[in-house]
């Protein structure tokens, strides 16, 4: 199962998603998107800039494209979960789907809590 953060890389919105047993990297993401720093966004912010509420933000189906990176754990597994838009509701897809789909690249973003 894998989480969707939204982040801001030198002040430009990125989309990170991670594995939900561990964290977000995001000096792993800066280096990934080509910026000197990555911060979490603000709740309110998120929501407004994926169309999802917080807890819920998929990586699919966002207001605009966003630069996404998928931690690459998830080319392990034959499958992986990721939010469908609103809590509680998940997609299994295959991780080359779910890249090729938000036109991701992959890179070591997550570390274990």
């Amino acid at each position: 199962m894998f989480k969707t953060l939204l982040a801001s890389a030198d002040g430009r919105p990125v989309v990170a998603v991670v594995p939900v047993s561990g964290q977000l990297e995001l000096e792993a993401l800066a280096v990934a998107v080509g910026a000197k720093r990555a911060e979490l966004a603000e709740p309110r912010l998120a929501e407004r800039t994926t169309g999802y509420v917080v807890g819920g933000i998929s990586p699919l189906g966002q207001r605009r494209a966003l630069p996404t990176v998928v931690d690459s754990s998830a080319l392990e597994h034959p499958s992986v979960l990721v939010s469908g838009g609103r809590r509680g509701l998940d997609i299994e897809l295959p991780p080359a789907d779910l890249i090729r789909l938000t036109e991701a690249t992959t890179a070591r973003i997550g570390r274990p809590a």
